[in-house]
């Protein structure tokens, strides 16, 4: 194992924009939090539909205004070519520099059909490439425990091979609670001469149904002796939040000391876990 190699530790943070603005007002004051630790960007989650994408685009907008590094999410499905452009044409003239580049889901009940013009995310890093040089960094996803569609590991690293290729900057994983996993994925990736930076995801745990719900859907593992540890809380959300806390804790500095470039947490719009976090990895200057 040898640490993939950058000036500084990437740290970042994930949002979703908020469906209410009594939401919008709750985010504020957890982003403020979030935003004292000086993280290098914030990204921001896309919905599908135009009353989603206007809140993207109102929690992009205030992220700027704060003046913190704003990273909207982009994808492809069920986009044309031209309304990827308009929006990166959007995105560029608020002076929005960074982007994280996405297939999306597939409507459901279309299989292949009710796609856009693009159906894969290095389709997406290309074109936008092609339209806009260097202009972006972008980074893309990687699934350190495979993506739940993927054919098998080999035809996983493949794809992930062909952002890269395409002009990816740099790589956001899945979250995990693995460490091995990760360790593994960025091996097989060096021997594929994969080069960019490939961040840990990071879900901090405080609940344990929402937890599963995700990681059932996402291909997202957790360990056995987690989910028992978990289960046998039941409803104590406190215990649950300091075991959370610990697990991940040790995930992050088990990470960062084998050489992970960075970790990206996956706030839920919350501070409090990731900020616990960040003080026991003594990331705070």
């Amino acid at each position: 194992m040898h640490s993939q190699q950058t000036d500084q530790k990437l740290f970042s943070f994930e949002l979703f924009p908020p469906k209410t603005e009594e939401g919008m007002e709750k985010l504020k004051t957890q982003v403020r939090k979030l935003a004292r630790v000086n993280p290098l960007y914030v990204s921001v989650t896309f919905g599908a539909g135009g009353s989603t994408q206007q809140r993207t685009f109102q929690s992009v907008e205030w992220l700027v205004s704060e003046g913190i590094e704003a990273a909207p999410h982009i994808s492809c499905i069920s986009s044309s070519v031209a309304e990827i452009v308009q929006l990166l044409n959007r995105y560029k003239e608020q002076g929005i520099h960074r982007l994280v580049t996405l297939r999306g889901d597939l409507p459901s009940g279309t299989g292949l059909g009710g796609r856009g013009e693009l159906n894969y995310a290095n389709e997406l890093v290309a074109l936008i490439r092609r339209e806009f040089g260097d202009y972006f960094h972008i980074e893309v996803a990687a699934y350190p425990e495979f993506h739940p569609q993927a054919a098998n590991a080999r035809a996983d690293l493949n794809n992930f091979k062909r952002k890269v290729d395409a002009g990816a900057n740099a790589a956001i994983t899945q979250y995990f609670y693995n460490a091995d996993a990760y360790f593994r994925f960025v091996d097989s990736c060096e021997k594929m001469d994969i080069g960019i930076p490939i961040v840990p995801g990071i879900m901090p745990i405080t609940n344990y149904g929402n937890l599963s719900r995700f990681s059932d859907a996402c291909g997202a593992e957790i360990p056995r002796w987690i989910r028992k540890r978990l289960e046998a809380y039941a409803d104590d959300v406190e215990s649950i939040r300091a075991f959370g806390v610990d697990v991940v804790s040790e995930l992050c500095r088990r990470l960062l000391d084998h050489g992970a470039p960075g970790l990206h947490f996956y706030t839920m719009n919350q501070s409090a876990a990731t900020l616990k976090i960040w003080d026991n990895l003594g990331l705070t200057e």
